[in-house]
């Protein structure tokens, strides 16, 4: 019986076979190879974009719907979402990344059962990440307030956050299953587990925000069910695929060792993205400081729902550029990963920049959308040209990035961020929104600044990459990881 995995190994191999064939010209070769690698591309990247885009539309839902309360209720879950929720999404997502490597290689290698061991651990590392976390969130409004955020926004956005405690911990289970499937190419259960669950998310909402009156925190406690449901459909279908029954054969003691080691993997990868998702959330909080901060975060929440909405589509392709690059490193395939990057960098790009035009010819009423009054409408016009840049951008560095991860190269692009981000871009906003005057949009414009210098230093490196060297890392990687678990319930027959 032929598999899914026989499948893609062939389609793999023959790639690699072409792309190595020196009998036909350049031109037959990158036709021949980027018809097998969209065979191989677009099952991952498609579904990975419903997911990642169904993700980001559920929470500027629940915004939407405190939108819908009044301007003060929008900044507030607007300001819960982008200063607090972030930060969590993004140190869970980053630690949750290890396995993204880890999987994604040992998949390639054919190493089974060592999937569902990284799967384990990382869930263990990252839900006891969440308590700590925990008391962030319950610490909201005063933390808000020591970062000049208004008191009564502050106020309202600690009652948000306050009804997302649960999420915490959905997101630590929810991030390694997602790399676990995501390694083996199974994307589409998650997209359409996703696509009911949004379902049941705008149904509850309308019913708790609405019928039954509770609000801000009604919102919220939704948002937090609405993951748990997620989360718990697709371990249930982790248990009873036949697709994962080689990498999934149960609980295993060994979840509970190696940690340190595995938490360091992890920590590397955390920096490497949290640097890149906490980037837009200081945005929002430094807008909140300006002279009008209702009207700058309203204003800045559209721009930035609409980034984060379109940062989906890029961020479903560096799901499957890691997925790809990957598996070709852990089946020493060097031509192939290095081609797998190329073509999913140039397909986010096209379609970054056409979003990116549509941008700027609605630029007048894309605001709508999210809440009413002319006031912010405009706002969000004035901002539109950041809008349409900064989207641009994200077609070439979330792909770049998946690279990175499906690479190992996470420690590399942390110190990348830090310089970039952290001493170019938020100082140079900084100085243009507060110190020039220029408000959201010298904030933004520095920022951004920031993030085109990333983005050039990434392709730099991915051009210059060995990818052959990359093929040596990835088995000693592999070598030092392959620990063979042991069951918990053990089968007593063997």
């Amino acid at each position: 019986m032929v598999t899914q995995k026989d499948e893609a190994n062939g389609s793999s191999d023959q790639l690699e076979a072409v792309l190595s064939d020196n009998t036909r010209t350049w031109f037959r070769r990158m036709h021949l190879a980027t018809f097998i690698e969209m065979q191989l591309l677009m099952p991952l990247a498609a579904p990975a974009v419903v997911v990642y885009m169904m993700i980001s539309v559920m929470s500027i839902a629940s915004q939407t719907f405190c939108g819908h309360l009044g301007n003060l209720e929008f900044a507030a879950a607007a300001l819960g979402n982008n200063g607090i929720q972030v930060f969590a999404y993004g140190l869970l997502l980053g630690m949750g990344s290890a396995v993204e490597t880890l999987c994604g290689q040992a998949y390639g290698a054919d190493k089974y059962e060592m999937l569902g061991v990284y799967l384990q651990r990382s869930t263990v590392l990252l839900m006891a990440t969440g308590i700590p976390l925990t008391v962030i969130y319950v610490l909201s409004e005063p933390i808000l307030r020591l970062l000049g955020e208004s008191p009564e926004i502050s106020k309202a956005a600690a009652l948000y956050v306050y009804g997302l405690i649960p999420q915490i911990f959905a997101y630590a289970v929810n991030f390694p299953i997602q790399k676990f499937l995501q390694s083996q190419s199974i994307v589409a259960p998650s997209a359409y587990i996703l696509v009911i669950t949004f379902v049941f998310h705008l149904l509850v909402s309308w019913v708790v925000v609405f019928k039954l009156g509770f609000g801000l925190v009604g919102a919220s406690l939704v948002l937090s069910l609405s993951w748990w449901v997620y989360v718990g459909a697709q371990f249930m279908y982790i248990v009873k695929s036949p697709k994962c029954r080689s990498t999934w054969t149960g609980f295993t003691w060994q979840a509970f060792t190696g940690l340190p080691d595995f938490l360091k993997l992890s920590t590397a990868s955390a920096i490497m993205l949290c640097l890149e998702t906490w980037y837009f959330q200081i945005l929002v909080l430094m807008a909140g400081m300006l002279d009008n901060p209702e009207l700058a975060l309203d204003a800045l929440t559209v721009c930035t729902s609409i980034i984060g909405w379109e940062f989906m589509i890029s961020v479903g392709f560096n799901a499957a550029a890691s997925v790809r690059v990957g598996n070709e490193l852990g089946a020493g395939n060097a031509r192939s990963a290095a081609f797998s990057a190329t073509v999913a960098t140039i397909i986010s790009t096209v379609i970054s920049l056409f979003i990116a035009v549509l941008i700027m010819a609605f630029r007048d009423k894309i605001s709508y959308i999210f809440t009413g009054g002319e006031v912010v409408a405009n706002a969000v016009s004035e901002l539109c040209p950041f809008l349409a840049i900064s989207i641009a951008v994200s077609g070439v560095q979330p792909v770049l990035s998946g690279v990175a991860v499906g690479s190992g190269w996470q420690a590399l692009v942390a110190y990348i961020n830090v310089g970039c981000y952290y001493f170019v871009g938020i100082p140079l906003g900084a100085f243009m929104g507060f110190k020039l005057g220029f408000g959201v949009k010298g904030l933004w414009g520095g920022m951004l600044a920031g993030t085109i210098i990333q983005t050039l230093i990434l392709i730099w490196i991915t051009l210059r990459t060995d990818w052959n060297k990359e093929v040596q890392e990835a088995r000693k990687r592999l070598e030092k990881w392959d620990d063979m678990k042991q069951p918990l319930l053990a089968d007593a027959e063997t």
